[in-house]
């Protein structure tokens, strides 16, 4: 069996979902072969993906939004990348069919979340399982008459779906597939967190130790706002936060941020879907700069409001060093969503997997 992955290149959070999600299912299927079709860069899937084999075609199948920076979008830069791939679309397509008709395997494509993948399932007669907890229908329909043909167009492809694994933190998905609800899908550590402080040299204590990251855009913070907070000891992501302060600790580019989240108080951080989960199945509270112009970040924020220890500040706070550390966590006004997420929806793909009875046809 083949798992051709068509991930979004809009940003990491879509790469850490599916990693979560087929490695849950190489523990399930070890001999089934997993291929990433993808733009998100090779070094990023090799650490995400650990030691499950996969094979990488460097393939965009949607643009999402491009952002000015890890807190604001370009919609005029997102419309000329949506035009631009609409006209590449068609030789891709073209190739990717090629090269799946070459390996006559059974084939499930999965999904997270380009609609143009529709396109493609159907050119290769395979089943197709869309993931994710927005569409980008959803995303671009509150961007204005200019994206209105671009969310009718996604909400098209959507409806073409064979499944929809619905991830938690969803917005509407009404594309009329059968929908499997899961609960969180955040990466599974792998390394000793002692010997990783160790490492680090961090020594600090867990509720003044903060882990800082602003998803792959990043963000550049001025060095006075970290030494303004001497008390604490930050572990950073970017390479903008890496100021040279000296509570500032750069992670190294072979660990995961969610390996640190054990030695970790609060994750301070923008709304990103995965950056949640982690944070919520290690029991670590978020620290949130509110982000403007993308219709996923109040759903995302009201999502922590529910279900985290949480604080909320604006991107005006963050600049002006307002950050709040010495303050408490608010407590959540529901309960903490389930965890395990991962293996029901590699569970669903076993399924579905298993029901592609022959290996494709010229």
């Amino acid at each position: 069996m083949l798992i051709y992955a068509c991930v979004s290149g809009h940003g990491y959070g879509h790469g850490s979902r599916v990693a979560s999600v087929l490695t849950a299912l190489h523990r399930l299927q070890p001999q089934w072969r997993l291929v990433l079709s993808t733009p998100l860069p090779e070094a990023f899937l090799r650490l995400a993906f650990g030691a499950v084999p996969f094979e990488h075609r460097p393939c965009r199948w949607d643009v999402g939004v491009l952002q000015a920076d890890a807190l604001g979008s370009d919609p005029d830069a997102t419309l000329a990348a949506l035009e631009r791939l609409e006209q590449q679309l068609p030789a891709q397509l073209a190739a990717e069919r090629a090269w799946l008709l070459e390996q006559r395997q059974p084939l499930l494509v999965l999904a997270d979340v380009p609609p143009a993948a529709a396109a493609l399932a159907q050119a290769v007669g395979a089943a197709l399982v869309f993931m994710g907890n927005f569409g980008w229908d959803a995303i671009y329909g509150p961007m204005g008459p200019r994206f209105e043909p671009w969310a009718a167009a996604a909400g098209a492809g959507y409806r073409q779906g064979t499944a929809l694994i619905a991830c938690p933190f969803a917005m509407a998905m009404p594309w009329g597939l059968p929908t499997t609800a899961v609960g969180l899908t955040p990466g599974r550590p792998r390394e000793d967190a002692a010997a990783l402080a160790q490492r680090l040299g961090l020594d600090h204590p867990r509720e003044r130790t903060v882990m800082v990251g602003f998803g792959g855009m990043g963000l550049h913070v001025e060095r006075p706002l970290f030494e303004a907070w001497p008390e604490h000891r930050f572990v950073v992501s970017d390479p903008g936060l890496d100021c040279g302060a000296a509570n500032v600790i750069r992670l190294p580019a072979d660990i995961r941020p969610l390996e640190l989240l054990p030695l970790c108080g609060r994750v301070f951080t923008k709304p990103g879907y995965s950056t949640f989960c982690e944070a919520m199945a290690a029991g670590v509270g978020l620290q949130v700069v509110r982000r403007e112009g993308f219709a996923e970040a109040p759903v995302l924020e009201q999502a922590l409001e529910r279900h985290s220890r949480h604080r909320l500040i604006s991107r005006e706070q963050l600049q002006q060093g307002d950050w709040q550390l010495d303050q408490p966590l608010l407590a959540p006004t529901a309960a903490p969503v389930p965890d395990g997420g991962d293996r029901q929806a590699a569970q669903l793909l076993q399924r579905i997997g298993h029901q592609a009875s022959s290996p494709l046809q010229r």
